[in-house]
């Protein structure tokens, strides 16, 4: 049964410590067979340290949660406030879509999408976060909804996005989806 302690200076607020907790705790269990019942971090707090002849005495920032900020530039974009979804974007982001079409922007994106459809919109069923560094992934999945070009509308199709969150901003997107294979339909 592992038994994880970490150590924070103050200044971190409860909500913080909660994810510190929690990620800590999902990272033992997928290296040591133990049940989640079996498996117990606690934080303790320090008011002061010294490192590289230097003391400090609270802590970095926390990142925003991946999952949200996915969220919130998808949320942004499909209703169609470009410049609020572009604030969720890192400035050497990339995106590739189905047909390894690679874009950088979002005008891109509007542009090749408007020879696709007038309208899409994605119910989100669930997002999923693994850690890479200081990379988040996040994996958003669900389904898609809108309007072919004819006027003619389409739901239940399946996406997933996949999502890299690198100090609170996106630096890519790779998407894939079953339009395709619906528009032949």
């Amino acid at each position: 049964m592992p038994v994880v302690s970490i150590t924070l200076l103050p200044g971190y607020a409860a909500q913080t410590q909660h994810r510190v907790v929690n990620r800590l705790a999902q990272a033992v269990r997928s290296v040591i067979d133990t049940p989640e019942a079996g498996t117990t971090v606690f934080v303790n707090e320090v008011s002061t340290y010294r490192r590289d002849g230097k003391v400090f005495s609270e802590g970095r920032a926390a990142h925003p949660v991946a999952s949200d900020v996915v969220r919130d530039f998808l949320t942004a974009l499909q209703s169609g406030d470009l410049a609020h979804a572009q604030s969720f974007l890192s400035p050497d982001f990339r995106m590739c879509f189905p047909g390894a079409v690679v874009m950088h922007t979002l005008h891109e994106l509007n542009a090749w999408a408007a020879q696709r459809y007038t309208r899409i919109g994605k119910h989100f069923d669930q997002f999923e976060e693994s850690w890479q560094g200081d990379v988040t992934v996040v994996f958003c999945h669900g389904s898609l909804q809108g309007t072919w070009l004819d006027g003619e509308s389409f739901e239940g199709i399946r996406f997933i996005d996949r999502m890299e969150v690198r100090g609170g901003l996106i630096t890519r997107q790779d998407a894939w989806n079953d339009l395709a294979e619906h528009r032949k339909a």
